[in-house]
């Protein structure tokens, strides 16, 4: 595998449905490398703590292939990279395969899986339609959150090499399935 888009984003406040909203979801790719430290990216605006960033949810990463499922329930957006709130675009994360405590290495960072995203309300923020959240539980390409065991600059362009498996472990589309019927969403 390999980094497609390296994302970040600044702090937003925007109005929806009559409340104003602070966010850091509009992520957009940036050229320079970008520093993966123990609780998030630097320089990467975080504005609800208890959901993203933090040791277990430090980086987010989304794969590239699943742009294209959404890109036709969505024509008629302006698709960039960084439209999930990704810090990481990588070509082909795949959360049926990925298991918690996989450990991969890329650039002079190594990361550790160790969560799936839940949709929130920010992301039909993004999508401007709050009917992606539900679409988004729907399937199970709800991206990964990495724990950052060595910290260091990544770039785009650079290989996401896998260094420890851990089969033994549930994948993240198991994970993500279970807090779905946890929250009881259909």
């Amino acid at each position: 595998m390999k980094i497609i888009s390296t994302n970040t984003g600044e702090q937003r406040e925007i109005e929806w449905k009559g409340k104003q909203v602070t966010t850091g979801i509009f992520k957009f790719s940036v050229d320079e490398p970008i520093f993966l430290d123990l609780e998030d990216v630097r320089g990467d605006a975080i504005c609800n703590r208890e959901n993203h960033g933090g040791i277990d949810q430090a980086i987010y990463g989304y794969s590239l292939k699943h742009y294209e499922y959404w890109k036709t329930k969505y024509p008629n957006l302006d698709w960039q990279f960084g439209m999930f709130g990704e810090n990481l675009t990588i070509d082909d994360l795949d959360e049926t395969k990925t298991h918690v405590g996989d450990v991969f290495k890329v650039g002079a960072a190594m990361l550790e899986v160790t969560k799936a995203r839940n949709p929130c309300m920010k992301l039909g923020v993004r999508f401007n339609d709050m009917s992606i959240v539900k679409q988004f539980w729907n399937t199970s390409m709800c991206g990964v959150y990495f724990k950052v065991l060595q910290t260091g600059l990544v770039k785009s362009g650079e290989v996401f090499e896998q260094i420890k498996s851990c089969p033994e472990n549930p994948t993240i589309a198991e994970v993500y399935q279970a807090k779905k019927i946890e929250k009881g969403i259909n």
